[in-house]
């Protein structure tokens, strides 16, 4: 037999490995990812509510206003809300009527507004000031009594 050289049983050499263009993520990155999506959706609808929800129960000023209710409708595209103006009595001499421009937050205080539009009314209001949207009413003065005072 001729010698024939013996070839060793060594494996080829390996390939060189891969360009990394971006880092491997975390052992946890699903976990850091939700908390993020969480953070970027959940904490703007929280801190929408604390707001609305404090500017909604901080009453600024209370009092009553006196007129003749000139409009009532409602308005709205999602929220629907009651808006009304109230004639105030100018002064004597006075040309520029005032009118004091309201929201009522209740559909049975704006069914008595509604029966009594050609009266004098005594609207008792709360103010509101600061709230974040107007989906809660137009106006910060939100009408809580109304009182017929004459005819």
């Amino acid at each position: 037999m001729a010698d024939t050289p013996e070839v060793a049983d060594t494996p080829p050499p390996a390939p060189p490995p891969p360009r990394k263009w971006l880092p491997s993520p975390p052992k946890n990155w699903r976990r850091k990812v939700v908390i993020l999506l969480l953070a970027i959706v959940v904490l703007p609808i929280v801190v929408f509510s604390l707001w609305a929800w404090v500017t909604l129960g901080y009453v600024y000023s209370t009092g009553d206003r006196a007129g003749y209710v000139q409009k009532l409708s409602k308005k709205g595209w999602l929220c629907k809300t009651w808006e009304g103006e109230l004639n105030m009595v100018s002064p004597p001499g006075s040309m520029t009527p005032q009118i004091f421009h309201f929201t009522v937050p209740s559909d049975s205080i704006a069914a008595i507004l509604m029966q009594d539009m050609g009266k004098r009314v005594s609207l008792t209001y709360e103010e509101h000031r600061g709230i974040p949207s107007s989906c809660f009413g137009e106006t910060g003065f939100f009408v809580s009594n109304v009182r017929i005072v004459g005819p």
